[in-house]
């Protein structure tokens, strides 16, 4: 309510109250104007009486804007009505065009679904039929494909293993490191068999005794040349190794950017090992003519000259004496002692961080020499105190025994074994345990020999499941792959086998309990053999522990 003052007549103000009533919809916008000047707007006034309602009829009513309109079809037939002319008395109709429709025979429901059922019955032969031939005409083609892999697989092993056979026999007749030796005196020790079986079964009595002498000379001079050959290797591959030592001091700093290119810096140091590293290439070159070789010596007597020590005079006394000689005409067969000697010395120049920095880098010598008189072992073959990698212990081995190079020694001059499947065998055995990640820890103490043991003695160096005995063939998989691998945790198969196996989820359903019972034997033989490496490696995990906490 709203109170307001009126002036009457009488010059006297009354008070009256005023009702205002809140509209209870919009007032329409009736238009208006706006003042130039002041930007004043005037809305044009609407009445304020409450528009008038229309009465209540009782009756649900809607707007036009919000009335929904449901529409429904429905199809109407309208009758049509017909008629027919017959003939009668004064009217002829033609039936020239009439049917005579005569009524079949009676079909029952029974017959009827009868017939239907013949129907359905013919259908299906045919289509089983068509059924049939795609099935058959898949199955040939599976058949086709399967045979055509098999053939090739089996042309792939052939050729392989006639590639691994080529590859031997060419190793055999150019050998350059350790296994082919070890080929070569296999072939040797095969040979050596052979001739004596012939001779045995050929000869008796003095004659007997005389094939075996001349069989002896014969394998002496063999064994001479093959030492003499092995040497002239062992020369080459000093140098390669020489070379490769040298090769990695001169190069460049490289790292890689955030961008994925590759950036090398040379450094003063990589500058200097590279330099020494040519001056040591061309010293090293047989063969080349007189000027050039005194070049190269002078420009290394320029080098070691910067440094004045025992070495460098050394060094230089030499560089002088054969200038010296060469200048008189020596036969160079004559200087190739004094340039192995020169070679020697300037090696030496360059291994001294002093005049190389860049070679402390790469030298296996610890800063502190006292840590040379650790781990040193006595070789009771040789009679010396090597380090202990220098000595290759068995894993069911209790003492040191001998070094590494008087076995290899004992292997070519008694039994000629050749280690290099089984070698081949533990290095994928290695690489097949690293990508499981489970911290393996037995699988690197085993050397070739438990190797060649587990193989031979064990698995009789053959498959489990195909007694398939190609070695090169064969490889050891975990028996069980949820647990680490062990001798007593693995099985011998071949390639095809072992990836087969590796996919199986339950051993004890795969295989039959004959076949689970053989292998349990087999795993019981290598624990017994194999017994004292769950300490060693408990102590090897406790070792490791140790230098992390340090």
């Amino acid at each position: 309510d709203l109170v307001t003052s009126i002036l009457t007549d009488s010059d006297s103000f009354q008070d009256l109250t005023v009702k205002i009533e809140r509209p209870t919809y919009c007032k329409p916008f009736l238009g208006g104007f706006k003042h130039r000047i002041t930007g004043v707007e005037f809305h044009n006034a609407g009445s304020q009486t409450v528009p008038k309602r229309r009465p209540d009829k009782g009756i649900e009513v809607f707007c036009r804007e919000t009335q929904t309109v449901f529409e429904k079809n429905k199809l109407q037939q309208t009758i049509n009505t017909t008629s027919t002319q017959m003939t009668k008395i004064g009217l002829y109709v033609s039936n020239m065009t009439d049917k005579i429709i005569r009524p079949g025979k009676y079909v029952t429901a029974d017959e009827y679904h009868k017939r239907r059922l013949e129907a359905v019955i013919v259908l299906q032969t045919y289509f089983r039929r068509w059924h049939a031939i795609n099935l058959v005409q898949n199955l040939r083609e599976k058949k086709r494909l399967r045979l055509e892999w098999e053939e090739q697989e089996e042309l792939k092993k052939k050729k392989e293993k006639e590639e691994k056979l080529q590859s031997e026999y060419r190793r055999i007749q150019n050998p350059k490191t350790k296994e082919d030796y070890e080929l070569l005196y296999r072939a040797l020790e095969v040979w050596r068999q052979e001739e004596t079986k012939r001779i045995n079964k050929s000869f008796t009595g003095a004659e007997r005794k005389a094939a075996l002498c001349g069989l002896l000379e014969q394998e002496a001079k063999l064994i001479a040349s093959i030492g003499r050959y092995k040497l002239d290797t062992d020369e080459e591959n000093r140098q390669k190794t020489i070379l490769r030592f040298l090769g990695k001091c001169a190069q460049p700093k490289s790292w890689k950017a955030f961008d994925g290119k590759i950036t090398e810096m040379d450094t003063q140091y990589t500058l200097r090992a590279r330099e020494l590293l040519e001056i040591y290439r061309s010293i090293s070159m047989n063969e080349i003519p007189k000027d050039e070789r005194i070049d190269v010596l002078l420009t290394l007597r320029r080098t070691v000259k910067e440094h004045d020590c025992k070495l460098t005079q050394e060094i230089i006394e030499l560089i002088d004496r054969e200038v010296d000689l060469m200048m008189r005409d020596v036969k160079e067969c004559n200087l190739e002692g004094l340039r192995k000697r020169i070679c020697t010395l300037f090696l030496q120049y360059i291994k001294t961080p002093k005049f190389n920095p860049e070679v402390a880098k790469i030298l296996k010598v610890p800063p502190d020499p006292l840590q040379l008189y650790k781990n040193v072992y006595f070789c009771q073959s040789c009679q010396n105190y090597l380090p202990s990698s220098e000595f290759a212990v068995p894993a069911s081995s209790r003492t040191v025994g001998r070094c590494r190079l008087c076995c290899k020694t004992d292997n070519e001059a008694r039994k000629r074994e050749v280690f290099l499947k089984y070698r081949l065998m533990l290095t994928n055995l290695r690489e097949s345990e690293a990508n499981y990640e489970d911290d393996a820890k037995i699988v690197y103490l085993i050397q070739v020999q438990d190797m060649q043991y587990m193989v031979e003695k064990i698995w009789d160096c053959q498959s489990a499941l195909s007694a398939c005995d190609d070695l090169y063939d064969l490889v050891m998989v975990r028996w069980d792959k949820r647990h680490e691998w062990s001798p007593w945790n693995t099985i011998l198969l071949t390639k095809d086998e072992a990836d087969a196996h590796l996919k199986l989820c339950n051993l004890q359903e795969a295989y039959e309990a004959v076949f689970i019972h053989r292998i349990n034997r087999k795993h019981i033989q290598a624990k017994k053999h194999f017994a004292q490496i769950p300490a060693m490696a408990s102590v090897l995990h406790r070792t490791g522990n140790q230098a992390n906490a340090n």
